[in-house]
């Protein structure tokens, strides 16, 4: 029989992904301490986020932060002194990181929509692999998700679950109205319908 060698894939296309998953919420654990104690406002935000509200996942990218962009000195600062490395991207609208080996993203935009006092007020604190902190409040997890979705990013699979998990506790009227003119949002709405996921709005009829 034939077999193959450890951490390679049968066709050859390179090595099989390692499980992240506990290395990052390490990562995460590690990096709301850390901002906890700079006194700046921020929320778990991404995959982990989802993560944390209950959504099944297998962590393979990186841990996402939301923070106000006039907080990025103080935070930077934070982090720098406890060891974190810093690196400052072309992009305008996040700050990266790393730590024990993981990513972590600084966000001061979510899908082009600034990071507010007001959403940060409404995130929950929830815990992360027994830490708790502050994660964006389910609506404004799927709805910055929802922003980002454009005819060159749609993926429509990677939001299902989240969509399926958190739909007790989402507005939905109010996400169909922010996104009622954006036709891959809207669409990704309607497939939830047809799904079975939300109700049916009445005037698609």
């Amino acid at each position: 029989m034939k077999t193959y060698s450890e951490g390679t894939t049968p066709h050859g296309e390179g090595p099989l992904p390692a499980d992240h998953t506990q290395a990052i919420l390490e990562t995460t654990k590690r990096v709301a301490s850390l901002l906890k104690t700079s006194g700046c406002p921020f929320a778990l935000a991404g995959s982990v986020a989802a993560y944390a509200h209950g959504v099944p996942a297998n962590l393979q990218h990186d841990t996402d932060f939301a923070v106000r962009r006039e907080d990025a000195v103080e935070v930077v600062r934070t982090l720098e002194q406890a060891g974190v490395e810093i690196r400052h991207p072309p992009e305008d609208w996040l700050i990266k990181a790393r730590w024990g080996g993981e990513e972590i993203d600084l966000i001061f935009e979510l899908a082009h929509r600034p990071v507010t006092s007001e959403l940060l007020g409404r995130a929950r604190m929830l815990p992360v692999d027994s830490v708790h902190m502050p994660v964006l409040a389910p609506d404004d997890l799927l709805g910055s998700l929802l922003y980002a979705l454009s005819e060159h990013h749609c993926d429509f699979g990677a939001l299902l679950p989240i969509a399926r998990t958190l739909r007790e506790r989402i507005d939905w009227d109010h996400l169909r109205r922010e996104h009622r003119d954006s036709p891959m949002p809207d669409a990704f709405l309607y497939l939830l319908e047809r799904l079975g996921v939300i109700d049916r709005q009445e005037e698609r009829s």
